[in-house]
This record gives C-alpha cells, structure tokens and sequence, in this order.
C-alpha cells in the first residue's frame, strides 16, 4: 500500500480536497490525475505516486489538506474491487423540487461553499442539522445523511426569513467559493491593518510604444509575447532603487526591506476572481526575461495549473486595471504585509502641452494615469511620489533600441 500525500510546496497555504478523480476500486497509473486540492489563491491536481488500486481515501471532500497528509492509498498489487465504496460514496438523487429555499447565507453557520451547494440543491436546512465537523460546523457527510433520512424539503412551518423580510423582490444564490472568500477575506483585513493613502502621476506611453512596435515581431519569433506589463514590471524595479521602502514589509519593531523585487501581477480570471502570480528577481531580469516569465505566469493562471511557489514571495504588486476599461483606480493592497500596489489606468489619446523648440505646444499623446497606493505606516509622500517619478520617468525615456 502507498499513501498518496499532499504535496510539500503547499506549505504555510490552507489547502481542501475539492475533488476525487478517482474512487475507492478504480485502477490508476502512474501520475494520473488522482484529487484535486484547493489552496486559497490555486487549484492543483495531485498525480497517482504509482500505478495500481485505489484502496483508501482518508481525506474525503472539504477536508484540510496539510502538507504530507495522507490523501489516500494506492494498493500495487490488488484488482479492481468489487465491493462497493466505503467512502467517497455519491450521494442519493435530489428530492422532486421544491418551493423552499432555505438560507446559508449567516456567516454564523460557517458552512463551507460545498456544504452550501449542497444544502441548496437539497433543500435542506441547516441549522436543523447537528453537525459532525470540527467545532459543530456542519459536513457535506451531514448534508448527505440528512437527505438519505428524509429531511430534504421541509414542510411551510420552517421559517422562510428572506421571503419575509424581502417580499415582492426575485433573487437566486449564488455560493461564494472558496477563491472569493478568501480575496474578501485578504480586502477586509488589508483595510483594517493598514491606513491607504494614494498619489496619482499621469504617463506618456509614446516611448515604449513605439519600442514595442519595433521589437515585438522579434521576441515573438523567439516565443515570448511582448506585453505593457512587461515594461511596467522593468521600469517598478527600476524604481525601487530610489525609493527601497516601496519594496519592504512592515513589523512591529522594525521595517524588512527586501533586496530582491518579486513582482506579483494581478489577473483576471473571470467570474473565478483574481489571482496574482509572482515574478521574483525581477531586478535581475531583461525586458525580454521579464516578458517571458509573465507570459508563462498568465498562461499558468487561466489554465488553472499555478502551484504554491508560483503565487507567494511577492514584495510588490501591479494591477493594470485599465485593460477592462477603467480610467482610475486606487486598488487595495492585495498581499498583506506587502506596502504598496501599482495602478495602471486606461490607455488613452489626451491632448496635452508640451514645450517644442522653446514654445508651448498643443500636443495629442497616448497617457494612462498611473496610481501607487501605500501603507502610510511604512512611507510617506516623498518617498510615494519620488517612486513615482522615477518609474514615469522611465516609461517616457524608454530607449529606442
């Protein structure tokens, strides 16, 4: 029998088994997709260690899954089983619809986004529930026993509150999962620990566009897609040599201000949320090392295959929300204890003066605003706005070749 563990690098991230790929008597081999674990900023599928029998899960849907656990057990030299699951069991079908729906939203329940879905498409109530889980919150295993005995589609004596309290107006839920939670959970505390304060520069992006256009056909002959991001993420660790503080992390007692700029970019991923993969050592990276080491970040982020590694260690971090629109923004700072986020607004044609041959002139020239919001327990405004005019200043002297 082999144990099929939760892998090492997840450690210092909470992790869940979303999903078993596998069940009890299915036959896997080498490095199939055996269970898939839920971080709060990735999902990862953990790969059969050897071929053979599934035998044991241990660790069933919405269980925490610390690093080295045993998952589960793979026997090498047993057949398929014939004996039904012992766990791991689907459930029984959903009773005929009915006109209750019940509500998982109080946050006293502390249900998990399983054990809401559950509860919904059952029509179970929870709080009728005596829950098994750790502290009496209810399980997935509760939800399930409570159908098989019968307590799905309570009768019109149980209390509907919300059809009380909000006569006349149609709704549906939608659970939250666990990747939305967790970014409110990362907002709210981000605001309660630290006071934002947020300086606004305007940049002219006439130099690397006109560099990109020159050089973009080339890296792209070598692989890697040239991205403005790539220029910004350059010209943030540029940056950081005239203001260091930028790129530090706040303690009790003392400021740790980090040699290495690990960039962390914020990406979309849809109705999924955000999550924001880490470039390290960005100071010792090329505009070409930089572009390449975001393209694959961004492919590994909408593909869903990040691991640990590639979403922790950031000191910094850029959201370009302007690629959905938005002219401004002061986003919040994402990673706590980090001090400060980089905005990056819409592209935009703006009329503007510029001095040409002595005189004023009237000018048309691409502008984006640019926003760094810091921790003002950690920089003030000088070193805020000198960060600033050194990565503007950058962007708009990009060299030509």
């Amino acid at each position: 029998m082999i144990d099929v563990v939760v892998p090492i690098e997840q450690e210092g991230t909470k992790a869940v088994v979303r999903a078993w790929l596998k069940q009890i008597g299915d036959r896997v081999e080498l490095n199939d997709p055996l269970v898939e674990l839920e971080t709060d900023k990735v999902a990862m599928e953990v790969p059969a260690p050897v071929g053979g029998v599934l035998r044991e899960i241990l660790l069933d849907l919405e269980a925490e899954a610390v690093p080295g656990a045993i998952l589960g057990r793979i026997d090498t030299d047993g057949e398929r089983a014939n004996a039904a699951p012992a766990t791991g069991a689907a459930s029984p079908p959903p009773p005929s619809p009915a006109t209750y729906q019940p509500d998982v939203r109080n946050p006293e329940l502390r249900l998990s986004p399983a054990v809401k879905r559950a509860c919904l498409q059952h029509a179970v109530d929870p709080t009728t529930i005596a829950g098994t889980g750790r502290g009496g919150r209810v399980t997935r295993a509760d939800v399930d026993k409570a159908v098989a005995e019968g307590r799905a589609a309570p009768t019109a004596t149980v209390a509907d509150t919300r059809s009380r309290s909000d006569a006349g107006l149609r709704s549906h839920d939608v659970p939250h999962d666990r990747m939305r939670l967790k970014i409110a959970e990362n907002m709210l505390a981000s605001v309660t620990q630290a006071p934002h304060v947020t300086a606004v520069f305007e940049a002219d992006f006439s130099a690397i566009i006109a560099h990109r256009e020159r050089h973009k056909a080339d890296f792209s002959k070598r692989g890697v897609k040239l991205t403005y991001s790539a220029y910004f993420v350059a010209a943030a660790a540029e940056a950081m040599k005239v203001a260091p503080a930028i790129n530090s992390r706040w303690h009790s007692d003392r400021l740790e201000v980090f040699d290495d700029v690990n960039v962390g970019v914020g990406t979309a991923l849809g109705e999924k949320g955000l999550i924001v993969p880490v470039l390290r050592q960005v100071q010792t990276l090329s505009l070409e090392g930089v572009a390449a080491g975001l393209d694959r970040l961004v492919e590994k982020a909408r593909a869903q295959t990040l691991t640990g590694a590639d979403v922790s260690g950031g000191t910094f971090t850029i959201s370009n929300h302007g690629v959905s629109g938005s002219l401004f923004a002061s986003p919040i700072i994402i990673a706590q204890p980090q001090s400060a986020i980089l905005g990056i607004g819409k592209l935009e044609k703006r009329v503007v003066v510029r001095e040409v041959a002595g005189q004023d002139a009237i000018l048309i020239r691409p502008m984006a605003y640019v926003s760094l919001t810091i921790d003002h327990r950690v920089v003030d405004g000088h070193q805020t706005n000198a960060w600033l005019t050194r990565f503007v200043e950058v962007l708009e002297s990009w060299p030509a070749d």
